[in-house]
């Protein structure tokens, strides 16, 4: 039995040794940023929701995440992460067979994402075509049907910032 324990903890061991650690915890930028602005999101498509929501995600997400402090004034934040909806596409993937109408939807979005030091101008992170999806189900019958894109562009927000956080702090 002891060498069961043994080998339990033996692939832990070597993967905490050989440098792995949990994904979502590093932080690579600089030591001396201490707040970080977050502008509304410029936004040519038709779906405003998106530049409402995006920025306050994302603030929340950096709060919950990190040591940094959110501020509203960009000229007084140590970096500044600015953002655009540079493209938003819906298209149904499902459809129902008794009706012929679209029963589920992908939404798809592309981001262009900058994090810039303000004193240096230095970009810390940049990602032009940052694309995320989300899938929602649109009800069938009359009677029971339910708008969810707003839903799912909440969700899409949400989802946006875990992974531009992320991204930010690993520099990946």
């Amino acid at each position: 039995m002891k060498r069961r324990g043994f080998l339990a903890a033996l692939p832990t061991t070597a993967l905490t040794g050989c440098g792995y650690r949990v994904a979502g915890k590093a932080d690579l930028l600089p030591k001396n940023l201490r707040t970080i602005a977050i502008p509304a999101f410029s936004n040519p498509t038709t779906r405003y929701r998106l530049t409402e929501r995006l920025p306050a995600m994302l603030t929340r997400e950096f709060i919950r995440r990190t040591r940094y402090e959110v501020i509203t004034d960009a000229n007084q934040a140590d970096a500044v992460l600015t953002g655009a909806v540079v493209g938003y596409n819906a298209f149904p993937t499902v459809f129902d067979q008794r009706t012929g109408r679209a029963a589920s939807v992908q939404v798809m979005i592309v981001l262009q994402i900058k994090l810039t030091e303000r004193a240096t101008g230095n970009v810390l992170f940049e990602r032009q075509n940052f694309e995320a999806r989300q899938l929602y189900e649109i009800s069938v019958d009359p009677l029971s049907y339910f708008e969810e894109s707003a839903t799912a562009l909440d969700r899409l927000a949400m989802d946006v910032s875990r992974q531009v956080v992320s991204a930010v702090l690993e520099n990946f």
